[in-house]
């Protein structure tokens, strides 16, 4: 018997950038913020509305902190986001197309954030995936990372 896993993929909230929006790069640069502008596509996913930037587009990179737990697994690390990103991407049972054509780290973890399982794969096979991982009954959530870069994408719950 095949068991289907309802699951929900969400970006980061639009009010992560909220304070930086605006902002001129020498008062960026005390937070640690970058702004660039977008010179290929794909090449910027923003972590808000899980979509590529256009090229021209001006984006924020910026550490967030991720995994802000009390585990061993605590994690912050640098994302990109749209300066224009208003709306966060929240959807259930569906893979943004920025997801399918990138090579992904997808880790799993309980409710204490600790590590449980850890899958590398192709964006066009991450919906299984998922179901893998959510098979194991202690997997609470996943989160989505940039294979090679290691960046943080997105995080992924059960629905």
């Amino acid at each position: 018997m095949n068991v289907t896993y309802p699951f929900r993929v969400s970006g980061l909230s639009a009010a992560v950038i909220d304070q930086f929006r605006g902002l001129p790069d020498e008062e960026l640069k005390k937070y640690r913020v970058v702004r660039l502008t977008a010179d290929a596509k794909p090449g910027f996913p923003c972590r808000v509305s899980l979509t590529d930037a256009e090229i021209g587009e001006p984006v924020l990179l910026l550490n967030f902190e991720h995994l802000p737990g009390s585990s061993p697994y605590r994690s912050i690390g640098p994302v990109f986001v749209r300066e224009s990103a208003a709306a966060t991407y929240s959807s259930e049972n569906q893979i943004p197309e920025l997801l399918r054509r990138r090579l992904l780290s997808v880790r799993a973890y309980d409710d204490s954030d600790m590590l449980i399982a850890a899958e590398v794969v192709e964006g066009k096979d991450l919906e299984s995936a998922i179901q893998v991982l959510f098979s194991h009954e202690r997997v609470a959530y996943l989160h989505v990372h940039n294979a090679k870069p290691g960046c943080y994408q997105c995080r992924i719950d059960r629905a």
